[in-house]
């Protein structure tokens, strides 16, 4: 499907003697090569061989006579085409002029007068000392242990309650049973269903308990999810969590730092060029909306699709990184997960477009050099040679698009560093 307000049409028509011509040059080079039964090397009569290879004949005339042709109609038209041109008529015979007619899509020309004018907020990238703080909080937190208590007492909120438990799905029989075992929950904690708390404060290790638990529609295990579970649970122990203090020693463990303050140092250098990343990306991704907000055109269709198919296996990578199969992969369904990313992708594909258009109108290009660091770069990740890496991008076209974005990335870091503080 071609998106109409960005669609041209092209009307070719090529005489019969040149049609005839082109018939006859491509059959004499299958006639010089082709090996037919019965008849020797170059000796097939030419009857037979357009018969024999009627198809093919007709499919290397056609790319004979029409890309060139094809290409100069295009520019005559002034316009850049993108995607794959929509052949919606083509007539060819020997002996008959060629007629052809065909759709593309083109990227359409407006004004980008006023861009420099555009501006969003520019939020400050100054770490504070809560962010830092709350930094080391999550340090010491990735160093707690859980640790057995000694004295016989009950279970309170803060304790971990080490369980075996099994579970019955209320109202569907053929549900196979929610089962655990010794399995660590928080009493009190804010990922434990609060009927789970209940039941288990003042139990104590060797407590049989039953529990029902009504778990909220929008619970993060979809199997669970508005369900109502009938629980046998057995405490076996109860367990605390103890996290470490901030100091010397700490730092230590944590790395080549001789002391707290070294730690703390580098915690902030760290969280200093996090929060400039962050600031800057989310910046950025205002300044696009407020761009494609401000200027109206239409997209080409090809470019959707593209973009879409880009999201797509963004998605698809991350999910397999957290271990779905190809098996589930193959069980989504991609006609909605495409629906769902169309809006996104049209966002993307305007930002690119106006990216390119600026770009051009502040020279902004990519030195051979910074092509050279960013494929070398490419070649660390990937584990490959840094020649290899260029030959096979360059034959995919992978170098351009390298370049393009890298350009356009170049583009939006300009338009940000001009942003009033």
């Amino acid at each position: 499907m071609l998106n109409p307000d960005c669609t041209r049409e092209v009307v070719l028509d090529i005489p019969a003697e040149e049609v005839s011509k082109a018939y006859r040059t491509v059959t004499g080079n299958y006639k010089k090569y082709a090996k037919i039964p019965g008849f020797r090397a170059g000796k097939v009569p030419e009857t037979v061989i357009r018969k024999r290879f009627a198809e093919g004949i007709r499919k290397e005339v056609i790319d004979g006579l029409l890309p060139e042709r094809f290409n100069k109609a295009v520019q005559e038209l002034g316009v850049r085409p993108v995607g794959e041109p929509r052949v919606t008529e083509l007539t060819v015979d020997d002996g008959q002029p060629l007629h052809v007619k065909a759709v593309f899509e083109f990227i359409p020309e407006f004004s980008i007068e006023g861009y420099q004018q555009v501006t969003v907020e520019k939020h400050s990238v100054e770490v504070t000392e809560e962010e830092f703080q709350h930094e080391m909080e999550q340090l010491r937190n990735s160093r707690a242990t859980i640790e057995p208590v000694e004295e016989d007492r009950a279970l309170v909120n803060g304790d971990w309650a080490q369980i075996s438990y099994k579970g019955e799905i209320e109202g569907d029989s053929d549900a196979a049973p929610v089962v655990g075992e010794d399995t660590l929950v928080e009493v009190g904690g804010k990922e434990t269903v609060e009927a789970f708390t209940a039941a288990l404060s003042g139990a104590k290790p060797g407590t049989d308990l039953k529990a029902e638990i009504i778990y909220p529609a929008d619970f993060a295990e979809p199997k669970l999810a508005g369900k109502t579970v009938n629980y046998q649970i057995e405490v076996k122990a109860i367990k605390k969590r103890t996290v470490p203090e901030l100091n010397d020693d700490f730092a230590k463990e944590m790395g080549p730092y001789e002391n707290l303050a070294e730690l703390e140092g580098r915690v902030r250098e760290h969280l200093a060029a996090s929060k400039k990343r962050s600031v800057e990306g989310e910046g950025k991704d205002r300044l696009f909306a407020a761009l494609t907000e401000k200027y109206t055109f239409a997209v080409p269709e090809a470019l959707v699709q593209d973009q879409i198919d880009t999201r797509l296996e963004r998605g698809l990578r991350a999910l397999a990184a957290q271990g779905m199969d190809t098996e589930q992969m193959r069980k989504l369904d991609f006609g909605r997960l495409r629906n769902a990313q169309r809006d996104g992708a049209i966002a993307e594909v305007k930002t690119n477009i106006l990216l390119d258009r600026i770009a051009a109108e502040e020279s902004v290009s990519i030195s051979d050099e910074e092509m050279d660091r960013e494929l070398q770069m490419a070649a660390l990740q990937s584990r490959e040679p840094v020649d290899t890496l260029r030959t096979r991008l360059a034959a995919d076209g992978g170098l351009i698009r390298i370049r393009e974005q890298m350009r356009r990335e170049k583009t939006a870091s300009l338009l940000y560093e001009r942003l009033p503080a």
